[in-house]
């Protein structure tokens, strides 16, 4: 009886570990009333410039702007399995941010500044009016991922 208490207990705590670690690749809600950016420590107010980092075993990080994400990955390499997503502008949705489309729009104010934009794909940038005047970016140049 106690060998299939304990077998059952260690089940359980695989079970959970393993919960913990595919949830921790999921985007997490982003609380805009109360959330500070990672880099800049300014609040994560406006979801169309937000950014997150998912490291293991940690709290997941926010950036206001895409250029924060860009900084604080420049100046602290993630650690291997660390997934980062960012807000397709014109839809708010979440997206992997090796996946998304970026374009730098000079004239389009952005909360520090950066003017850097996030797209699933160019038919959302291309559906997007603050896009337009814009001019993509390779994620490579902007994103130093693991």
């Amino acid at each position: 009886m106690m060998r299939r208490t304990l077998t059952a207990a260690a089940l359980l705590l695989l079970a959970l570990a393993g919960a913990c670690d595919r949830g921790a690749r999921e985007p997490a809600d982003l609380d805009t009333l109360h959330e500070p950016c990672a880099f800049c420590r300014m609040m994560v107010s406006d979801r169309r410039f937000a950014a997150q980092l998912l490291a293991p075993s940690e709290e997941p990080r926010f950036f206001d702007d895409i250029g924060c994400l860009s900084q604080f990955l420049k100046g602290s390499p993630a650690p291997r399995g660390t997934v980062c997503y960012v807000a397709d502008h014109r839809t708010r949705a979440w997206l992997p941010a090796r996946a998304a489309c970026y374009t730098r729009v000079p004239g389009l104010e952005t909360p520090m500044g950066s003017h850097l934009l996030a797209h699933a794909d160019s038919a959302s940038r291309d559906a997007d009016p603050d896009a337009r005047a814009g001019t993509p970016v390779a994620a490579d140049s902007l994103l130093r991922l693991p």
